[in-house]
């Protein structure tokens, strides 16, 4: 019971609690059911990549590259539905192709770290770069809107289930599956071994490589599970609309308790990450400060969580070297 209320999640739930608490005393509308809706759905994409980036952040990696390729994909997938007929089909078609595709680019950013052995930065920032310049030079920087859709992916985006969006099912869907895998499978416990202790995983037989892989290639999948996410919440394609958005995912992670350095992360924690990020936005929106002070206050946040991870990462190095001295 003292490990639970002492665990990371436990304080980051006091945090987004003592939040809510305040902005509700600040802003009546704050608590209503409508806003905190407004709030999940609007940050059901970031939450769908953030879980992908935890397991890539666990073992020691990081992934740069997620926004570019989402925005790829919802590229694609865009234009692969204006030529798609108005029928039900055309929505499961959606979800084979978004997917796909971002598991191939995925896989090669994971072929590249894995096999060539580049440092994971420099694999998908270039990959990121590549990304950006081909969906411009392919858009020529041109918006898709919802009259070029069919309008069975209008309905599909509008569609609720007791007055909760699909958008956020999606999200909380994936944010359980990758909780199954991580804790119910043979991959999901790998992932956790060579996060734990990488040389000590390499030594029982675990493929490093082969996780990697893996954790890349999930990294994929869950952006083209995005990209639709993203297409159906705005019901456009915006082709620079998703610039930037990196950042805020691997904040997310951080800001949940994941190690920038790998290591430690936990589903739960990144889900409450998400949270906190959205309920401070929101609170930023409601008490109406300029959108350029909303991006300097997020940006201190942001360097204020990864500085105090980074410390207390150094501190406990530290006390593990000194007992390994005196022992």
């Amino acid at each position: 019971m003292n490990a639970v209320l002492k665990s990371k999640e436990i304080s980051i739930a006091m945090i987004v609690l003592l939040l809510c608490i305040t902005l509700t005393f600040l802003s009546p509308y704050f608590l209503t059911v409508d806003n905190l809706l407004d709030v999940l759905k609007g940050n059901a994409v970031l939450g769908i990549l953030a879980v992908g980036m935890t397991l890539v952040i666990i073992t020691g990696g990081i992934d740069v590259s997620v926004a570019a390729v989402t925005s790829a994909v919802c590229v694609i997938v865009g234009k692969v539905m204006m030529l798609m007929p108005d029928h039900p089909i055309s929505i499961l078609l959606l979800f084979l192709i978004g997917p796909f595709l971002g598991v191939c680019l995925g896989a090669l950013n994971g072929l590249l770290v894995a096999k060539v052995q580049i440092p994971a930065i420099v694999v998908t920032l270039g990959m990121m770069s590549i990304i950006n310049g081909l969906v411009l030079y392919i858009t020529n920087g041109q918006y898709l809107n919802s009259s070029s859709f069919p309008p069975v992916f209008i309905k599909f985006a509008s569609f609720e289930v007791f007055g909760v969006s699909i958008i956020i099912l999606i999200f909380i869907a994936v944010a359980l599956f990758t909780w199954y895998i991580l804790k119910y499978t043979l991959i999901g416990r790998e992932v956790l071994a060579i996060g734990g202790n990488k040389d000590s995983a390499i030594r029982v037989g675990i493929n490093f490589d082969k996780v990697q892989i893996f954790v890349f290639s999930y990294m994929g999948f869950l952006a083209g599970i995005a990209a639709i996410a993203q297409t159906a919440y705005t019901k456009a394609v915006d082709p620079n609309g998703m610039l930037g958005l990196e950042l805020m995912v691997i904040a997310a992670v951080v800001l949940g308790g994941a190690n920038i350095m790998g290591g430690r992360g936990t589903i739960l924690g990144t889900v409450l990450g998400v949270l906190l990020l959205g309920i401070v936005q929101n609170g930023l929106i409601l008490a109406k400060i300029d959108t350029f002070w909303q991006k300097v206050f997020t940006g201190l946040i942001i360097l204020l969580a990864v500085s105090y991870d980074h410390i207390q990462y150094k501190r406990s190095k530290d006390k593990l070297a000194k007992i390994e001295v005196e022992a």
